[in-house]
């Protein structure tokens, strides 16, 4: 598997590395994810927070507090979300990438879905072939 992934912005103004393959892949259907993404669900998965580093555009990247404790950030060029991270807590250490925007492949292990409950009624999940 391989540990060193690369991944960027739409507009590619930020450009970033991971030194560590994302773990804890998950699908999140929850409110905050969905409108953070305009999507059905938002797919991170996370890393130790020194193993992401911005190579090029810290300067777009704009953070935001959703909650009291959860930090998104974003390219404020394009709007492309980026990452999210606890300020506080026991997973505050790590960050959580929006797989999407990864440009090298990657293909996790494991995942789930979660908060699907706070998800859209018309949801279905698309057959697997």
């Amino acid at each position: 598997m391989n540990d060193h992934y690369q991944g960027s912005c739409l507009c590619q103004s930020i450009r970033y590395e991971l030194l560590s393959s994302p773990r804890a892949v998950s699908h999140c259907h929850c409110g905050q994810c969905r409108k953070g993404h305009g999507a059905m669900f938002a797919s991170y998965g996370s890393v130790p927070r020194e193993a992401l580093r911005i190579v090029v555009g810290m300067e777009n990247l704009t953070a935001f507090d959703s909650s009291p404790t959860v930090r998104r950030a974003f390219c404020s060029r394009c709007g492309s979300t980026l990452f999210w991270s606890r300020t506080e807590g026991e997973f505050a250490d790590w960050v959580s990438v929006a797989l999407g925007t990864l440009d090298t492949p990657f293909t996790p292990a494991k995942q789930k879905h979660v908060y699907v409950p706070e998800g859209q009624p018309w949801y279905l999940e698309a057959p697997h072939d």
